[in-house]
């Protein structure tokens, strides 16, 4: 039966290392299940009975064989050749060349008068995006595979180099060459061509057989080994792996479930000490870079270490980058697993924006395949929010653009207003050019659900915040020892002692309360609680005294409010369109000075949550009330809620009523016309523009708030006003005789008379007419009676709140020339 193995053909479901564990599905193999022969012992079988020349323990001797891709050095025409002197050498020296000569050989000379040549390398994203759907692999390395090419005939000598025992030159491939690596892929995609792309991926001497059975995958091993065999290369039995679902590949381990970090690099990141040189930063940034794909975000948390390995910044290691350098070592040791890819499966995308960077990630039902992140630097950050959010999105869709063209994929924003690109009308040349970009892929927008609850999507978010808090004030536990040295509760430990309440204060685990509130000493926790409770989580930048009502149920000092009274003076916000859905929760959790009860407590009966609140301090014990229990104080909340609405309307409208009479108007009286912004937009284009036209006569009384005016018909509005509106005219009835409208139907235009000025020094055109010159003007005794009664109301006009233009245009009028 054992006889019979080499024969067979084995198509089984990977499981486990032991074929007990496999389950056979043909026939001929079910003898190596009734044997307990394990997939290792048989694949050991194959190897030593069948390619056991493909994997020797040393390379055979002699040059290797002449494919037709060797190793050739062109010079540089007219270059000069290198002859340089023999290295000076001690003793012990000369036995370590004796052993191993190639490592005198200085390759910087002949590299320097060599024409480089390219070839193209894999990407290393797109090898792994091969391995998709796979189950098993095998990865084979080459024996010293450098040295089992030639060196093409006639070129040997371009290597030559001096010992003092003589002159050599390598009839091999060695490293270090210009163009070694280019003619190594040359030959390892010569020899495999058939099976690239199909079951095999190749990057320099590490081959990776990937298979979707372990059947399959037999067949796939010994086509490669074939292939080598043919083309005479060796692999290194020693660093091979056959027959796993868990193989590491250029420093990532691949598993059928996708891609992980390599255990042995987060060992290297989590020792890593605190660099002290810009050398060392980009020696970290450099190995954590390589894993970027892993961390969300990436260029954004790094932002304060890359700000140290620019020329003209000094190198300081503030805070920023400590906490930046914590956190990435943090993200890398605690990195996802990455998906593979499944073209067969709708991909979908999450971009988003911040002040300094944007990110983004890909996903496939939810799970991710690969995460993106980009610094912003010069006008980016000039951007507003909108435009911030759009280039994240492009920026995505460049990086990922060969997974999402071929397919129609979801992008999922929080972003509402990129819901609604396909519908703009008007863009400007940099949107045009983002959105003709954008509409090259079959995508469908959808806006994130769980940002339609703004307060809910923040709370779920409480854990992260509690954390930040957390870390801010270091546990609360370093104010323990500060009491005995603070000058506001340094007597309270004297009189305390041995758990005695003195003045409401108490001691309880090394920590001093006051009604239930932890005392903090003066020291920094001070100021953190400051900026936690105004501007920090969820708070919302509110005024002193709301901020003080939120530390004095959780904190106690003396003087907190004088504390609150400075901390809150500093400079406006200027990012409103990221602090919106804070400020929202802040509004809604807040006092509110008609109710006296919260908004979120009037619709919900309680108070929400907010970050300060998550901290375990001490508090006061709370009744577990039942339904009925629940049901009635809501009720009785809502009562509270309306009376006190009722006694606030109640004030407000006694405020309200006593500068406001009452105005009745009869059918023939004039009135002046409020021009309201929202009604006469024409009309209210400027702020020195008429706030108020007429007069016009009152046509009809609708009802007690309404009524109907002789409008001209080129206002283009209905004649009706509310009585708000109107003001009554205090002019003479003939007056109205002399009005002339904007415009005269029927009528050709011309020039209105202007005033003659030279007899009359008492209208002035340079400027217009103001309430000082009219006082003026009234006091001329040389003014004529009627004059200056016109001036009187004049006066009277502006008085009433008419603008200055329009009761210049009817002094014009009225008084004429």
């Amino acid at each position: 039966m054992r006889q019979g193995l080499r024969g067979c053909r084995c198509h089984t479901w990977w499981l486990a290392p032991d074929v007990a564990a496999v389950r056979i599905v043909v026939d001929r193999a079910a003898a190596i299940a009734r044997c307990g022969v394990s997939v290792e012992a048989h694949v050991n079988r194959i190897l030593e009975q069948e390619y056991s020349d493909v994997f020797p323990k040393e390379v055979p001797p002699g040059l290797p064989p002449v494919r037709g891709i060797e190793h050739q050095i062109d010079l540089i025409p007219g270059a000069s050749l290198p002859n340089r002197a023999p290295y000076r050498t001690n003793p012990e020296e000369t036995k370590e060349i004796q052993r191993q000569v190639h490592e005198l050989l200085d390759k910087g000379a002949i590299n320097n008068i060599t024409i480089r040549y390219r070839h193209p390398i894999p990407r290393l994203d797109d090898i792994l995006d091969e391995l998709s759907g796979s189950i098993v692999f095998s990865k084979v390395d080459l024996r010293s595979g450098y040295h089992q090419i030639r060196m093409k005939l006639g070129d040997e000598w371009k290597t030559a180099f001096k010992t003092k025992f003589g002159l050599y030159e390598w009839l091999v491939m060695p490293f270090g060459l210009t163009n070694a690596p280019s003619t190594f892929m040359r030959l390892m995609n010569e020899v495999l061509r058939p099976f690239i792309g199909k079951f095999v991926v190749v990057y320099f001497d590490d081959i990776l057989i990937y298979s979707k059975s372990m059947g399959e995958h037999f067949n796939h091993l010994r086509a490669v080994f074939n292939a080598l065999r043919d083309a005479r290369l060796f692999g290194n039995l020693e660093k091979c792996t056959f027959c796993t679902d868990r193989v590491s590949f250029l420093d990532y381990v691949v598993t059928p479930q996708g891609i992980e970090v390599d255990q042995a690099k987060v060992e290297a990141i989590q020792s890593w000490p605190t660099p002290k040189t810009v050398s060392q930063v980009r020696s970290f940034l450099g190995l954590a870079g390589f894993y970027r794909r892993f961390v969300q975000d990436f260029s954004t948390i790094a932002a304060p270490l890359n700000a140290l390995t620019k020329k003209v910044v000094p190198f300081t290691w503030g805070t920023s980058q400590e906490n930046a350098f914590h956190m990435l070592k943090d993200k890398l040791t605690h990195a996802p697993l990455l998906q593979l890819p499944n073209f067969n499966k709708t991909f979908e995308l999450e971009c988003d924006a911040s002040g300094i960077g944007l990110g983004g990630v890909l996903l496939q039902e939810g799970k991710p395949v690969a995460y993106f992140s980009e610094k912003l630097s010069g006008p980016v950050l000039n951007y507003s929010t909108y435009d911030k959010e759009l280039y994240a999105l492009v920026r995505t869709l460049e990086t990922w653009q060969h997974y999402l063209w071929p397919k129609k994929f979801v992008i999922h924003s929080d972003h509402e207003s990129l819901k609604h690109i396909r519908s703009q009308g008007k863009l400007n040349r940099r949107h045009a050019k983002w959105v003709e970009f954008i509409e090259s892929f079959p995508y469908v927008i959808k806006h994130k659900k769980g940002k339609e609850n703004i307060i809910a999507n923040a709370l779920s978010r409480r854990y992260t915040l509690l954390t930040q808090l957390d870390y801010k004030i270091f546990g609360l536990e370093t104010i323990k020892d500060q009491y005995a040295h603070d000058a506001d509760f340094n007597d309270v430990l004297l009189h305390c002692k041995d758990g005695r309440t003195w003045n409401k204060f108490v001691i309880n685990d090394g920590f001093v309360f006051r009604a239930n509130k932890l005392c903090i000493p003066a020291s920094s926790v001070r100021l953190l609680l400051l900026q936690e409770a105004h501007g920090g989580g969820l708070m919302g930048h509110f005024g002193a005294k709301k901020t003080h009502d939120i530390l004095a149920s959780h904190f106690f000092w003396p003087q907190m409010r004088r504390d609150v009274g400075r901390a809150i003076l500093k400079k406006n916000i200027k990012m409103w369109e990221e602090c919106l859905p804070h400020i929202e929760f802040a509004y809604n959790r807040s006092l509110h000075s008609t109710t006296k009860m919260c908004p979120f407590q009037i619709v919900y009966g309680l108070l929400p949550r907010a970050p300060i609140d998550l901290m375990p301090l001490p508090s006061s014990e709370k009744l577990n009330f039942d339904a009925k229990q629940r049901a009635e104080l809501m009720l009785k909340l809502h009562e509270t809620t309306k009376e006190n609405i009722e006694r606030m309307n109640a004030k407000y409208k006694f405020a309200g009523d006593k500068g406001r009479r009452e105005l009745n108007f009869e059918p023939g009286d004039l009135v002046w016309l409020h021009l309201r912004k929202e009604r006469f937009p024409d009309l209210r284009k400027s702020k020195l523009m008429p706030r108020a036209d007429g007069p016009f006569k009152v046509l009809a009384k609708i009802n007690e708030n309404a009524y109907k005016i002789d409008l001209p018909a080129d206002f283009g509005v209905s004649p009706t006003f509310n009585v708000a509106d109107l003001k009554p005219y205090l002019g003479e009835e003939d007056e109205l005789e002399s009005r002339t409208t904007q415009m005269q139907e029927g009528e050709d235009d011309e020039d209105i008379n202007t005033i003659d000025t030279s007899t009359s020094p008492h209208i002035q055109h340079d400027g217009p007419i103001t309430r000082a010159r009219a006082r003026q003007l009234n006091y001329q005794d040389e003014c004529p009676r009627g004059r200056v009664d016109a001036h009187h109301k004049f006066a009277a006009t502006i008085g009433d709140g008419v603008s200055v233009a329009k009761a210049q245009r009817l002094w014009t009028v009225v008084v004429g020339p």
